[in-house]
């Protein structure tokens, strides 16, 4: 469960507690993770920054650049539930080894064989997938390590591994330059097979771990209405950061002319903002709640983006996209401090559940860049309605948070 932490023996338990975070938990896990999750994410989003440069190859529409952008991120949602799944079946680690080598092998076959088609881009899409779907993977193999009072920083921590957005973005299209978007798809191998052999060295499946239930047990979490408003505001703050961080370099080239190199520099600003700020955001719910930090966060993200509508100059629109990730990746990390208090003992299955639900909002929103440009000209409806979305989000959270304080409570003194 969530709340199994490293222990040896009741007084180990209280040493560990003595010595603060790090003493209270498996510090090599939690950096395995991290690691894993960093280049899984890099490689999930790698068709965004190679957008423009697949596009103009391929002949694709703005709406099929939208899609193509979009597919690797339905596909981790969908596949975040089946690694919620096996986490509880086959252990963390064993989970994590089995999605890594899908991944590099689904890479190396792409670019011997090539991708020609729009039908290939979608194909590889949903091998990227499975990068995608590490979410359900790293986060329970770390948190499982740590407490509850020290959750929101773990799983921050490891959640931080969606910087590696910030690595596609900065290297993706320069590689692209130089070899050829196909080639990159083979280079990208390269660093995920090192973190393969990292993580199988340093990753440690934590002990007290729940036994397998039953296929429909695993699904229980559903009946409950806690469950889908948790996963309705990670749709909204992971479902907006990678929806951006796919759509970015297409934005940047369409609305502002500028190249594939300088718009992944300006998307590697966006990400790395939001990347940033995912453990600040898991330690400041531990210390006010995550209720009153998302808040905070789907207020500022509607404005932002309702920014973004608006502006008409490059620096203006990186302004507003920059704030809009601030408050993205801070709420991230405060709908995971909200998960293991109310779903301790399903952390496996809510975390590809909740995980699925980000993908899903990542999905729409690039996707809906795309149709809305191909719509309208413009991807202002986009962004516009993206933004409205967070209101609901914002008024749904208003509803619910009495009754969540008046029946979760606080545990371990925790604040929800």
């Amino acid at each position: 469960m969530a709340t199994a932490f490293w222990d040896r023996g009741q007084e180990g338990g209280k040493q560990a507690a003595a010595g603060g975070f790090w003493a209270s938990g498996h510090s090599p896990t939690l950096i395995a993770a991290f690691l894993y999750f960093d280049l899984a994410f890099m490689v999930w989003v790698l068709l965004g920054p190679l957008a423009p440069d697949i596009a103009a190859a391929l002949g694709l529409s703005p709406a099929q650049k939208g899609l193509m952008v979009a597919v690797p991120t339905l596909a981790g949602a969908g596949l975040r539930v089946v690694n919620g799944l096996l986490v509880d079946r086959l252990g963390p680690k064993r989970s994590g080894a089995i999605s890594q080598l899908i991944v590099i092998f689904g890479l190396l076959a792409a670019w011997m064989l090539g991708v020609t088609s729009f039908a290939g881009t979608l194909a590889l899409g949903v091998i990227l997938g499975f990068a995608g779907a590490s979410f359900a993977i790293a986060l329970p193999l770390a948190s499982r390590w740590y407490p509850p009072e020290h959750q929101g920083k773990a799983m921050g921590l490891a959640g931080m591994g969606n910087s590696g957005t910030v690595l596609a973005a900065l290297f993706a299209p320069a590689l692209a330059g130089l070899y050829g978007w196909n080639a990159v798809l083979g280079l990208a191998c390269i660093p995920l097979t090192i973190v393969f052999l990292v993580y199988m060295a340093l990753a440690k499946d934590a002990p007290g771990a729940p036994a397998p239930k039953r296929l429909a047990e695993y699904l229980a979490p559903l009946r409950q209405a806690d469950a889908w408003w948790l996963m309705a505001f990670y749709a909204v703050t992971f479902g907006g950061f990678v929806g951006l961080a796919a759509s970015l370099p297409i934005y940047f080239t369409d609305r502002f002319a500028l190249s594939t190199v300088h718009a992944g520099y300006a998307t590697a600003a966006c990400v790395f903002a939001g990347s940033l700020v995912r453990p600040m955001g898991g330690a400041l719910a531990d210390r006010i709640g995550g209720v009153r930090t998302l808040s905070v966060v789907f207020l500022l993200a509607a404005l932002a983006l309702l920014g973004v509508s608006l502006a008409g100059t490059f620096v203006a629109a990186l302004a507003c996209f920059v704030a809009a990730m601030l408050a993205l990746g801070v709420g991230n990390g405060a709908v995971f401090q909200l998960v293991p208090q109310r779903f301790a003992a399903e952390i496996g299955v809510m975390t590809g559940l909740v995980g699925m639900a980000g993908g899903v909002g990542g999905f729409y929103l690039a996707s809906s860049l795309g149709l809305a440009k191909q719509w309208t000209g413009s991807f202002a409806p986009g962004f516009l309605i993206f933004a409205t979305l967070a209101l609901v989000a914002l008024a749904g959270l208003t509803i619910v948070k009495r009754g969540w304080r008046a029946r979760w409570g606080t545990a371990a003194g925790v604040r929800i």
